[in-house]
């Protein structure tokens, strides 16, 4: 059998739902359904946390953050079937790979509004007036 041929599948067995020998895993209509309402949620509270000002703002951006990391691992895991089972592990060293970009990306965009936020923000009444 040649490495673009599948298995035969059993009767009444869809064409997907088998067995791949190392091959990437399928979703089902329930894991599909639980990452959209995960989605959803993950979206939802921090919009509700921006419009209601229910934290002070900078914890808010931190809460923002979180879970975007977390729906980003939501969507890798649930839509894309990133795991340590499929493809001989190869997902996993992807998974490993976002984790580290996301992580720079997060501490990095951070790291730039901070010192934007402390080196270039206007000047009182008080300040301009002790310029020379």
């Amino acid at each position: 059998m040649s490495a673009h041929q599948h298995a035969p599948h059993a009767a009444g067995e869809p064409h997907g739902q088998g067995d791949h020998e190392g091959g990437a895993a399928h979703g089902t209509y329930a894991s599909y359904l639980l990452g959209f309402g995960l989605s959803v949620v993950l979206t939802a509270i921090p919009f509700w946390l921006v419009m209601a000002h229910v934290l002070p703002n900078e914890t808010t951006g931190y809460v923002i953050m979180a879970f975007a990391a977390i729906q980003i691992v939501v969507h890798m895991i649930l839509f894309l079937h990133l795991d340590s089972k499929s493809e001989a592990g190869w997902n996993m060293m992807a998974l490993a790979f976002t984790v580290v970009v996301l992580v720079i990306t997060l501490s990095g965009s951070l790291w730039v509004m901070y010192n934007m936020n402390t080196n270039m923000m206007p000047m009182s009444v008080e300040d301009m007036r002790q310029m020379p």
